[in-house]
């Protein structure tokens, strides 16, 4: 036998069948099969060998081979024995050139802290609830859970978010038409695949997005067609005849944060009835309004005409990767069959983990606790700007995770703004990299940054304040 997986805790391939055929024999080629395993990192310093008995046996040779190659290579410094305690990789072994980055680790810029918007601040995932949930969901669920389900996703999970987004954000939908996937990502390149496959071309979206949106559109094979702004949100009355829906974040424009307008969401909608379109509403934050009472989801207005996503990476945490969209009666089947093909399904224990802490009531208090944090975050952003930099203004509502700053008349250039924030270790953007068309930017544009102040963690918070009023005091 030529090869094997042999099991020591982890798993390790050892081809000798190249050695053998080069003249080696079986000591030799066991030798060398074990010393270029330690030298390419695969055997990192530490790990314990199979005894020369179980490799002997799983490699078909005999056990008086492996004891010799092992002596030898101890004998070397590639591997330690000890008795009583087996044969380990020896710690005076380093990863040879095979481990090393093609980058050097001094040429990556150091974030110090990050201020890129949309990012919570990850300390706050309620770690004892969570896993005390996960316990209770699979402690009742039943075995056919684990099996292979609806791509539609598990229906405790759809039953309870049918109940929750009914209450907290008035989404009028059912479990049937709700659909779970691994992010509004995924939800929106199966939107757009299923789009095209009735026959769109074009997906309009707002004048500044998500890039990352954008690129999954045009992956799915739609053209992507900027929808100017102003402040009451998207200029809906600009939207072009040639698109099949348009992509829209009516709650909190993201990122220059305007609510769209009442009269422009019925405008919206009005133009899907009229050109048998869909409106897509990211609710991308829709549970964190500081000010006032959120407004309701726009998806009310029509839950046939307007598709509704919902995710729980800026109210937990993206890396769950959970995400909803409430979909229309037409385009159940078409996402429900793309989703099938993508991935078959979500992963179940966290749907089933979601689903509990939603019905406990354990989530709603997390919103809540979330919700001051970031009200507070956002208050202490807001007046250190105003005693460090009073000429930048803040605009949009207060509401979210990020905010834009706009910044006064005879202010350096983003680019030069975005250079010096990399020197400082400060991790942020510019508002012109949210452009949907970057040819269309114009060069005497006022500068503006997007911060996120939601990620670091509590300790590092003034610090990161401390650091960005310094980029922004007046020199």
């Amino acid at each position: 036998m030529s090869s094997s997986w042999t099991s020591f805790g982890g798993d390790l391939h050892l081809d000798l069948t190249e050695r053998r055929a080069a003249g080696a024999g079986l000591r030799a080629a066991l030798e060398d099969a074990l010393r270029e395993a330690v030298q390419d990192g695969r055997l990192v310093p530490g790990t314990r060998l199979p005894s020369s008995r179980a490799l002997g046996e799983d490699l078909g040779i005999a056990r008086n081979t492996v004891v010799e190659a092992y002596g030898q290579l101890t004998a070397e410094g590639w591997l330690a024995s000890r008795q009583g305690s087996g044969t380990t990789v020896a710690q005076r072994a380093a990863p040879g050139p095979g481990r090393r980055s093609a980058r050097p680790a001094a040429a990556l810029p150091a974030v110090r802290h990050d201020l890129m918007a949309g990012r919570p601040d990850l300390a706050l995932f309620p770690r004892t609830a969570w896993l005390a949930a996960a316990r209770r969901a699979l402690a009742t669920a039943p075995h056919e859970a684990f099996g292979y389900g609806s791509p539609l996703g598990r229906i405790e999970l759809r039953q309870a978010l049918t109940d929750y987004l009914a209450r907290v954000r008035g989404v009028r939908t059912d479990p049937d038409h709700l659909l779970i996937c691994t992010g509004v990502s995924q939800g929106l390149g199966l939107l757009c695949a299923a789009l095209r496959e009735r026959g769109a071309r074009a997906l309009a979206v707002e004048e500044y997005g998500l890039p990352p949106q954008h690129a999954v559109a045009r992956a799915a094979g739609l053209a992507t067609v900027p929808v100017p702004l102003d402040g009451a949100g998207a200029r809906v009355e600009r939207l072009d005849g040639r698109c099949g829906a348009v992509l829209l974040t009516p709650a909190h424009q993201f990122p220059t944060g305007a609510p769209l307008a009442a009269d422009r969401r019925a405008a919206a909608v009005r133009w899907a009835r009229e050109r048998d379109g869909y409106v897509v509403e990211d609710d991308y934050d829709g549970e964190f309004r500081y000010d006032r009472q959120p407004v309701g989801a726009m998806q009310a207005l029509d839950p046939e005409r307007v598709v509704y996503a919902g995710t729980a990476a800026k109210s937990l945490a993206p890396g769950l990767r959970l995400a909803w969209l409430a979909l229309p009666d037409a385009l159940v089947e078409p996402v429900a069959r793309l989703k099938a093909l993508a991935d078959t399904m979500s992963p179940v224990l966290d749907q089933l983990t979601l689903a509990e802490l939603i019905t406990s009531g354990t989530y709603d208090r997390h919103v809540r606790r979330c919700r001051l944090h970031y009200r507070r975050r956002r208050d202490r952003l807001v007046a250190a700007l105003a005693e460090h930099a009073p000429r930048v203004r803040v605009t949009g509502i207060a509401a979210g995770l990020h905010a834009v700053l706009q910044l006064p008349p005879g202010s350096a250039s983003e680019a030069e703004l975005l250079a010096r924030a990399e020197a400082a270790g400060l991790a942020l953007n510019g508002l012109s990299w949210h452009l949907a068309d970057r040819s269309a930017a114009t060069p005497d544009a006022a500068p503006a940054l997007v911060i996120g102040y939601a990620a670091p963690p509590e300790h590092a918070f003034p610090a990161a304040l401390d650091a960005l009023c310094e980029l922004l005091r007046e020199r």
